[in-house]
């Protein structure tokens, strides 16, 4: 047996933490400011000193020279841009990835689960010669208990509602966008079977005689092998998102303006599903190492990754903003994300984007305008018309306007008053699937 170190998810684990150390840290939206104004703080107040000869008006100066618009505005407004998306299921894990989503340029997607529902429903079962339907399920659902991918419990369910009893397997492994292989024990021989579980091109290197199932429209294969025999394919009915369509329409208004799908399905499964929803491009059957080189090199940036499961942890954390489709429980993927959606529904994306937009706008305003008001008030405490006491009690002020201004990102009160629930407007999708995993 191979030590835990070698397991797929401890690779998945290490990607996580390389591409997280990796990441660039975007600076503090302040900071840019913090700067500049201090220097120019200190010329006026050096000039007033200069010209008037007291020393005292290098203070008066100082004094209403309120770094407050800097310190607190923008936390201020960033939590409130926080508290806004928390009332829409959006739990943004900080003021920095706000502030990466108002200026986001590119969105990737993963494909089942996150365009398409991921819940799938069994439509039929084509068995291969000597096997019979039932058999079919059988050892696929008892395989696919020992698989992380939304489509294994759709199996398993499938079983479950059929009443077929699982097999029980003495060694089973996952093997990343490709399948499930496992050692069942059939009550009916002493003997054991191997059965694989997954995608055509894998399931065919150890059963030769696999044929590719005929599928309409909206339907996707599992492929199923016992020892070195294709036993049959599942077939099964997964619809893109309802939402789907009006969620990237939308992120194309908010500036995105480059959409690309990072799956580990084949070409055949994405690519129509891609073209019908407008999306630019296709990367195709990517393992979890793949998507997170293929989404370094995207450019422009800043870049959203929208993705679910595990697989996905490691691409969620090598993006500018990993966005995690969380409902699902995927803990890897929701850990590793800056932005995590508690409902299950892309339409949040744009709704995340668009609450980005209105922070950033928000704590800019409220930085410029405390900074404007603190210039006025040093040149009239620079040409002596301010006291450094009276200068103390309208720094307060400055303040308190920069803080109510700031406070405006929580969002306008009908927003607050309606409900924070999904909504879903649009029609599902039916596009035809090939094989996927």
């Amino acid at each position: 047996a191979a030590p835990a170190s070698k397991s797929e998810y401890q690779q998945i684990v290490r990607l996580v933490e390389q591409a997280a150390s990796s990441k660039a840290k975007g600076g503090r939206l302040a900071d840019r400011y913090a700067g500049p104004f201090t220097i120019l703080s200190l010329v006026i107040a050096g000039v007033a000193w200069a010209v008037s000869g007291d020393p005292v008006r290098f203070a008066e100066v100082l004094v209403v020279a309120t770094p407050c618009p800097l310190l607190i505005a923008a936390p201020v407004a960033f939590l409130g841009g926080m508290s806004r998306a928390a009332r829409f299921g959006l739990i943004v894990k900080g003021g920095g990835p706000l502030e990466q989503l108002s200026r986001a340029r590119s969105a990737a997607f993963d494909k089942t689960g996150t365009i398409t529902t991921g819940k799938p429903t069994l439509e039929r079962i084509v068995a291969a010669p000597g096997f019979d339907a039932d058999e079919v399920l059988r050892f696929a659902a008892s395989t696919e208990v020992y698989s992380s991918h939304v489509l294994a419990s759709a199996v398993v369910g499938a079983a479950k509602q059929r009443q077929i009893p699982l097999l029980e397997a003495s060694k089973a492994e996952e093997f990343a966008t490709n399948g499930v292989a496992a050692t069942l024990r059939t009550p009916e021989t002493p003997n054991t079977v191997l059965a694989r579980v997954g995608k055509p091109s894998w399931v065919g290197e150890y059963a030769p005689m696999l044929s590719v199932a005929d599928l309409a429209p909206g339907e996707l294969a599992i492929y199923v092998a016992a020892d070195d025999r294709f036993a049959g394919a599942i077939i099964m009915r997964d619809q893109v998102r309802e939402e789907a369509e009006a969620a990237l329409r939308e992120l194309t208004t908010l500036g995105i303006e480059r959409t690309l799908m990072v799956t580990g399905d084949v070409t055949v499964t994405a690519q129509p599903i891609a073209e019908k929803l407008g999306i630019s491009e296709v990367h195709a059957e990517c393992r979890p190492a793949d998507k997170v080189r293929i989404v370094s090199e995207v450019r422009p940036r800043p870049l959203i990754m929208v993705g679910d499961g595990l697989n996905d942890a490691p691409v969620l954390a090598a993006a500018d903003i990993g966005f995690a489709m969380g409902a699902r429980g995927a803990t890897a993927a929701s850990e590793s994300a800056a932005v995590v959606n508690r409902y299950d529904t892309l339409s949040s994306l744009p709704r995340a984007v668009r609450i980005g937009q209105d922070t950033v706008r928000i704590a800019l305003q409220s930085i410029w305008l405390g900074i404007i008001i603190s210039v006025a008030l040093m040149l009239i405490a620079a040409f002596g018309f301010l006291p450094a006491l009276l200068g103390a009690w309208m720094q307060e002020l400055v303040d308190l306007v920069a803080i109510l201004g700031a406070l405006r990102a929580v969002g306008p009160r009908s927003e607050r008053l309606a409900s924070a629930g999904p909504h879903k407007t649009t029609t599902p999708v039916q596009v035809a699937h090939t094989p996927q995993r």
